[in-house]
C-alpha cells in the first residue's frame, strides 16, 4: 500500500510498453490489455480516494530522493477526486472505441495509455517542473489521438490545437524558470514557504511569473479570451477521444486550484489570493459566451463542445468565490460535468451515425434509426446537463448557488440560472430537431450501421454514473466539501511534502 500513489502513473506506462511489443494487427490483445489497465486504474483511484478521506496527504518519493531534489508525488482528496474522475471516464471511452474506431488509428491503445499516464501524473505531482513533463506526455499522446487518420477540417483544427498548446507550454517553461530563479525551488510546497517569506520589495517579478502561470492554466481550461481553440477541436475529434478530452479542460481548472491555493494562497504575503479577482468575472463572461454558442451550434457535436466549455466556466465561478463551500460545490460539479460531458460526445456520435443523410447537423431534418433508445438517452443527458432535478447537475448547481455570498448573489444567481435556462432551450431545440421532426429522403435499407453493444453500453455506463452521482449526492458532496476545506488550509499539505524523508537503508 505504500507504493499506491505511484500506481496511477506506473500502470498505464507499463500497459503502453507492453502494447508496443504486441503487433497492431492483434487488436483483440490490445483491447484486452487496455481495458484491463483502465479497470485497474478505477480500482487504484477508488482505493486512494478512500485513503485520502482521513484528511492526510500521502507523499511518494520516486527513487527515494528527497522531495526538493527528486520527483515527489502527493495524494490528497483533490488528487483523488481528479484521478477517480479520469479513470471513471477513461474506461467507458475505451470500451466505446473498441466498437471499431480503434482500428482506424495507428497505436490508438498505446497513445490512450500514455495520455492517462500524463493526466494522472499531473494530478499527483508536487513539483512545478514535473507538472510540465506530465503536461507534455499527455499533450503528445493527444496529438496522436486527434490527428491519426485525420483529414480536412480535423487536420486544420488539430494543427491549431497543437500550435496553441506548444505556445502555452513554452510560456509555462518561461514562468517556471523565472520562479526557480527567484525562489531557488520547484517543489510547490517549498516554493509556497519561500514565497510567503519573500520581502514585499521583491514581490513584483514573482507576481509577473505567477500571472504568466495563470494565463497558461486558464488557456488550457479555455477561459475567455483563450477559448477559441476548444469548440472546433473537440467537435472534430473522434467520439472516444473527444469524450476523454472532457477531463482535459478540468486539468486547467485543477492546476489553478492546486497552485493558486498552495503557492499563492492566503498565506502568500504580497501575492496572497492573486488569481481570484480575475477568475470570477472571466468565468462569468465565458459561461455566457459558451451558452450563446450552444444556442447557435449548427451540429450536435459542436453543441456538446460548448457545453464542456460552459462547465469549465462554471467551475471558474466556483474558484472565484474562493470559499471552502464554493470549492466543494465546484468539485462535485466537476465530477458531474466530466462524466456527463463525456457521455454527450459519445451520444452525439451515435446520433450522427444513425441519421440517414444529415449526420449530426441541427440545421437539417432527417430520419433516424433507433429513435426511442437514443431519444431516452438524450433526455437523461439533457436533464443532467441543464441542471434540472433530480440529477447530479441540479445538485452541483444548487450547492454552488447556496455557497454564493449575499453580497454577490444579486448578479451570480441570475447568471447561473439564466444560462441554465438557455442551455435547456438549446437542448430542447436540438431534441425537437433530432427526434420529433422528420424530413428528407430515407436512406436505403442497410445503409445505416447497426448499434454496437460496446458503444451503447459505454454511453449508458457514463449516463448511469451521472445518475448514481445524484443518488449518492450526500456522501459525495460531503467528500468534495472536505476537499474544499483542505484546499483553503494548505498547511497540512505543505508540512507533509516538506517533511517527507527518504527511507533509510534504500539508496536513491
Amino acid at each position: 500500500m505504500a507504493h499506491l500513489p505511484i500506481l496511477p502513473v506506473l500502470l498505464p506506462l507499463l500497459a503502453a510498453i507492453v502494447l508496443l511489443l504486441v503487433p497492431t494487427r492483434r487488436i483483440a490483445v490490445h483491447r484486452f490489455i487496455g481495458l484491463l489497465s483502465c479497470a485497474g486504474l478505477v480500482a487504484v483511484a477508488a482505493t486512494l480516494a478512500l485513503q485520502a478521506d482521513d484528511g492526510g496527504t500521502r507523499v511518494y518519493l520516486v527513487g527515494n530522493w528527497a522531495a526538493e531534489l527528486g520527483i515527489a508525488l502527493a495524494a490528497d482528496r483533490l488528487s483523488a477526486i481528479m484521478l477517480l474522475a479520469t479513470s471513471l471516464l477513461a474506461l467507458p471511452c475505451l470500451w466505446f472505441a473498441t466498437g471499431g474506431w480503434d482500428r482506424r488509428a495507428l497505436h490508438f491503445h498505446v497513445l490512450f495509455q500514455f495520455q492517462l499516464m500524463g493526466l494522472n501524473g499531473a494530478f499527483l505531482t508536487a513539483d512545478l517542473f514535473n507538472l510540465f513533463v506530465f503536461f507534455e506526455v499527455l499533450l503528445i499522446a493527444s496529438y496522436g489521438l486527434l490527428l491519426s487518420g485525420a483529414r480536412g477540417a480535423r487536420v486544420r483544427s488539430g494543427l491549431q490545437y497543437v500550435a496553441f498548446n506548444i505556445t502555452a507550454s513554452t510560456l509555462y517553461l518561461f514562468a517556471v524558470g523565472y520562479i526557480y530563479g527567484l525562489t531557488g525551488a520547484l517543489n510547490m510546497a517549498e516554493v509556497a514557504v519561500r514565497v510567503a517569506a519573500m520581502p514585499a520589495a521583491e514581490a513584483a517579478p514573482l507576481k509577473a511569473a505567477a500571472g504568466l502561470l495563470l494565463v497558461v492554466f486558464c488557456a488550457k481550461a479555455a477561459l475567455l479570451p483563450l477559448y477559441f481553440w476548444l469548440p472546433e477541436t473537440y467537435a472534430r475529434s473522434p467520439a472516444a477521444v473527444a469524450a476523454l478530452f472532457a477531463v482535459m479542460t478540468k486539468l486547467g481548472v485543477y492546476t489553478v486550484l492546486r497552485v493558486f491555493t498552495l503557492v499563492f494562497g492566503a498565506d502568500a504575503g504580497e501575492l496572497a489570493n492573486l488569481a481570484w479577482p480575475w477568475l470570477l468575472p472571466l468565468g462569468t463572461a465565458t459561461l455566457v459566451l459558451a451558452t450563446l454558442g450552444a444556442l447557435a451550434a449548427p451540429s450536435i457535436r459542436l453543441l456538446a463542445a460548448y457545453l464542456v466549455l460552459g462547465s469549465a466556466a462554471t467551475l471558474f465561478i466556483a474558484l472565484g468565490l474562493a470559499s471552502a463551500e464554493a470549492l466543494g460545490a465546484g468539485l462535485y460539479y466537476l465530477l458531474h460535468s466530466t462524466l456527463v460531458g463525456g457521455a454527450m460526445f459519445l451520444l452525439a456520435d451515435l446520433i450522427r451515425r444513425n441519421r440517414d443523410n444529415a449526420g449530426d447537423s441541427l440545421r437539417k431534418l432527417d430520419h433516424m434509426k433507433h429513435r426511442t433508445l437514443l431519444g431516452l438517452m438524450f433526455f437523461v443527458a439533457a436533464v443532467s446537463v441543464a441542471g434540472l432535478p433530480p440529477l447530479s447537475g441540479f445538485v452541483g448547481k444548487f450547492s454552488l448557488l447556496a455557497a454564493v455570498p449575499d453580497a454577490q448573489a444579486g448578479w451570480i444567481w441570475p447568471v447561473i440560472l439564466g444560462t441554465s435556462l438557455m442551455v435547456l432551450v438549446a437542448l430542447a431545440s436540438a431534441a425537437s430537431q433530432l427526434f420529433w421532426r422528420e424530413g428528407g429522403e430515407p436512406a436505403p435499407p442497410g445503409a445505416i450501421p447497426r448499434l454496437r453493444v460496446q458503444e451503447v453500453g459505454a454511453t449508458l455506463v457514463l449516463l448511469a454514473m451521472g445518475v448514481l452521482l445524484s443518488l449518492f449526492g450526500g456522501p459525495v458532496l460531503r467528500y468534495t466539501q472536505d476537499a474544499g476545506a483542505q484546499l483553503v488550509a494548505p498547511a497540512a499539505y505543505i508540512d507533509a511534502v516538506r517533511g517527507a524523508l527518504p527511507k533509510p537503508g534504500v539508496a536513491p
